[in-house]
């Protein structure tokens, strides 16, 4: 597997270099965005790793003009810019995925991997289903059994996330990450609170519960009764 980091930072550059290799990946490293840029449009990457300050060209720049080049190579995000206004422009240029500095190595590696699994060139999907619930990510529409559930936004994006991980266990912390933007524990009751909200629309008026509690753990939408 190929990987271009694009990373001015040249203890960054380095550091990902090595433990990337190690991990038995083939490691290109592009200091500019210009050589980032020939790089992966003459080059064939299984990832790209861009870094969002880049100079010459800078990061948000260079991605979209491989995709409007018709480039579908997955791209992580690897930036210190870490407000959500910066992460959503970062995914709406084109990347795929976003981490901030500083990072644990072992995060971006399972990010890595899990661009990896994404069939080439896919999409988001945009119309999701678990058992009879179906959501239109588009007309922002959720639909059981034939009956219209209502959800407030934040439920909205809990119960998108829930689906595009269905019968997977996810962890608070996913939640608090993907859901409310926290990088932090805000000790709060918040996921509870939203979980419970949640499961009422979607489970209490329909013979079987699709969201269940992996006690200790997180939570998982399944038909299956995976979780106790």
């Amino acid at each position: 597997m190929r990987i271009l980091v694009v990373e001015d930072d040249k203890d960054v550059a380095s550091y990902l270099k090595k433990e990337l290799t190690e991990s038995h990946f083939s490691v290109d490293h592009a200091e500019n965005g210009k050589q980032g840029l020939l790089l992966a449009s003459t080059e064939p990457y299984d990832v790209l790793v861009v870094d969002r300050m880049l100079p010459g060209l800078d990061g948000l720049s260079l991605v979209q003009t491989l995709r409007a080049a018709g480039n579908k190579t997955p791209i992580l995000f690897l930036s210190a810019l870490a407000e959500v206004d910066d992460r959503v422009s970062g995914l709406r240029a084109g990347g795929d995925d976003y981490l901030t500095k500083p990072f644990a190595f072992s995060e971006l590696l399972a990010r890595i991997e899990a661009l990896l699994r994404r069939p080439s060139g896919s999409a988001p999907e945009t119309r999701l289903q678990v058992g009879d619930l179906e959501m239109d990510c588009l007309a922002r529409t959720v639909v059981r059994g034939g009956h219209k559930i209502d959800l407030q936004p934040r439920e909205f994006r809990l119960l998108e996330y829930l689906m595009r991980h269905a019968h997977q266990i996810v962890t608070r912390t996913m939640l608090l990450e993907n859901v409310w933007d926290y990088h932090f524990d805000p000790q709060t009751n918040v996921i509870d609170v939203h979980i419970s909200r949640l499961r009422r629309k979607i489970d209490k008026d329909f013979p079987k519960p699709l969201l269940h509690t992996a006690r200790g753990t997180g939570y998982m939408l399944s038909e299956r009764q995976e979780a106790s």
